[in-house]
């Protein structure tokens, strides 16, 4: 290079250097993290620069969307703002809405910003008094939560679940893999080799999980050879570390071995946590409520819990012992294995007698419940039932895989197929689907979550009925064989006994064809006249060929001033009316239930078209 043009870059390069730390910041907040991240690439002052800059990573954490007034507090507990930015990077993807089909009535979790952490939580299925949303608290259970440890890492993972005894139990994990554009939530069990100790200080970023983007096309390979060092604010290339030997996936093994499986070793790693641990706030609560301290001892009593235990991991060749797996195993010729017969020299055999009888105890479980399923399993395109077992990979080899066990969360992304936004979900798969939400704008503005009621004035209660069932809907456009379409698609049904398959469209209304029917003001109680901005026509949804397959009859949608929508049935005069909810808000203000054992909290996968929270709510203390 010439000895001008070095001159040119040097002084370039110092005279950047030499602003003031928050014109840095400012520059920053025009950046993303991994911008940041590639300029800190460009030389070392800049390295050092980037790296010493608190206040150009607090203007990237503003960017991810916490709550800004919680910055400071949460800077509190991490060794810096970049260390707070890398765990808001690696989470950010789980916000939103979840969903599964089972329960038929609606199985709907919202993730949302906690105390240092994002925490997953179920809507119950309910009805509503005459005040509505507005003064009735929602119903919430919590479902999973993952905490950032002083690094910045999510690596404290923690399901929620009812213990044997109706206790509230935490069930300690870890947090495999979090893909930026992940649409699958995954709970597994996780088989792995006992790390060597790290250095002091030394923090990996997975960049899958944070700036996977900074692999870009001059160096694919560049964004995972990055490793931060907060002791030293250097970037370094970590040092190549021995191949270990391929792993099986969790999600080879056939549904029997992941359902028992899942639930031993919940059951092993339970926590029984004090009551006023049990009782404190998850996030933040509506005003008068200040959970700041409360948050904060929670926070760090868990992630301390979290380090002491070894993160939930259970030593394997301990969980091949334990008298929940191994009290009723049979090997393969029928014989009972004692737990005097087991030696160091047999624990190979143990493990396959355990395979054998999860295998065993599936096809009671299948021969029972379901045993035309299991006819279609046997015999599928020419294929017998043993070529199929060929596919799925053998317990004992899965847990010989490494050598401690443990609860994991995995957020990956799939090609899902779908139908008006509702995904095709697999039925053995313990997940949870995320629900794709189109963003409001000057030409999708009713795009979004929305919540109501069946009558009119909207909480008017009946006679023979003093509540009203809640229903979520999530409203979408399509344009269908060139027609503009809005599709409500329902989630959430507060119904003792489900009346619509989870997922159907409760009402599709064609944008470009004006309803001439009036609305339907006649009420016996005292009229609510609301101006009629707009009317569309329409078809609502309506019995049919069986429960799955629902028919749809004529209506009208109106968008009424006050910022309401309403649904109006032309043969019934049935009116749905909808109002938009912000769901984050309404968790602040709601009150928490008890919850589902812990496996079958996360995902329910027993097919149920009534409310399996009905006996939860009869004993809990709630007015709603």
């Amino acid at each position: 290079m010439p000895d001008g043009v070095a001159t040119q870059v040097d002084c370039g390069s110092k005279l950047f250097l030499a602003l003031p730390d928050d014109v840095l910041a400012l520059v920053s907040t025009y950046l993303r993290p991994l911008d940041l991240c590639a300029l800190a690439l460009c030389c070392r002052g800049l390295r050092a620069a980037v790296a010493s800059s608190e206040k150009a990573w607090l203007a990237q954490c503003r960017r991810l969307g916490p709550p800004a007034h919680a910055l400071p507090l949460w800077r509190e507990g991490v060794r810096s703002y970049r260390a707070l930015c890398r765990f808001l990077a690696a989470v950010a993807p789980l916000l939103g809405v979840w969903v599964h089909q089972n329960p038929e009535l609606g199985n709907v979790v919202s993730v949302l910003w906690g105390f240092l952490s994002v925490v997953g939580v179920r809507i119950i299925p309910q009805e509503l008094g005459p005040l509505g949303l507005d003064a009735g608290p929602l119903l919430w259970a919590p479902v999973f939560e993952i905490l950032a440890d002083a690094d910045g890492a999510p690596s404290c993972f923690f399901l929620h679940g009812r213990g044997d005894h109706g206790e509230d139990c935490l069930y300690p994990g870890s947090v495999q893999s979090i893909d930026p554009s992940c649409n699958i939530l995954l709970l597994e069990v996780d088989v792995r080799h006992k790390d060597p100790a790290l250095p002091p200080g030394t923090l990996h970023l997975p960049c899958s999980q944070i700036f996977s983007a900074v692999s870009d096309r001059k160096d694919p390979t560049l964004g995972r050879k990055l490793r931060w060092s907060d002791s030293s604010n250097t970037i370094s290339s970590p040092s190549a570390a021995p191949p270990s030997p391929p792993s099986i996936p969790f999600s080879r093994l056939p549904f029997s071995d992941r359902r028992r499986l899942l639930d031993q070793v919940a059951g092993r790693v339970r926590l029984e946590i004090p009551l006023d641990l049990a009782t404190a706030p998850l996030f933040d609560r509506s005003p008068p409520c200040d959970d700041a301290k409360l948050l904060a001892r929670r926070w760090s009593e868990l992630v301390n819990m979290h380090k002491q235990i070894s993160g939930g991991r259970i030593d394997r060749k301990a969980a091949e012992l334990a008298p929940g797996l191994i009290e009723h195993a049979a090997t393969t010729n029928g014989d009972v294995i004692s737990h005097h017969q087991i030696t160091v020299s047999g624990k190979r055999k143990a493990l396959v007698s355990v395979a054998a009888y999860l295998r065993d105890g599936f096809k009671q479980f299948m021969s029972r419940s379901n045993s035309s399923k299991v006819a279609g399993l046997i015999s599928r395109n020419g294929n017998s039932w043993a070529s199929a077992q060929k596919k799925h990979a053998q317990l004992h080899q899965f847990l010989m895989s490494g050598d401690a066990v443990g609860l994991s969360l995995r957020a990956t992304h799939m090609r899902l197929t779908a139908y008006r936004a509702w995904p095709d979900m697999h039925d053995n798969w313990f997940a949870l689907y995320k629900l794709p939400m189109q963003v409001p704008s000057a030409c999708h503005e009713h795009a979004g979550l929305w919540a109501g009621t069946f009558g009119w004035p909207p909480g008017q209660p009946s006679e023979d009925k003093p509540g009203k069932a809640l229903f979520f809907l999530l409203l979408s456009y399509e344009e269908v064989e060139g027609r503009p379409l809005l599709i409500a698609t329902k989630i959430l049904e507060g119904t003792h006994y489900v009346l619509h398959p989870n997922g159907s469209a409760m009402f599709i209304a064609k944008l470009d064809e004006t309803s001439s029917d009036a609305f339907p003001w006649e009420t016996d109680s005292e009229p609510l006249q609301v101006e009629v901005e707009q009317s569309y026509s329409g078809e609502g949804i309506a019995s049919g060929y069986g429960f799955r397959y629902p028919g749809s009859k004529p209506g009208s949608l109106f968008v009424l001033q006050n910022g309401l929508l309403a649904f109006v049935w032309k043969e019934s005069r049935s009116v749905l009316t909808l109002q938009r909810i912000d769901l984050q808000e309404l968790l602040k203000r709601g009150e928490r239930v008890p919850m589902l054992p812990p496996v079958a909290n996360f995902s329910y996968l027993t097919k149920s078209y009534s409310n399996v929270f009905a006996g939860i709510l009869s004993n809990s203390n709630c007015s709603y």
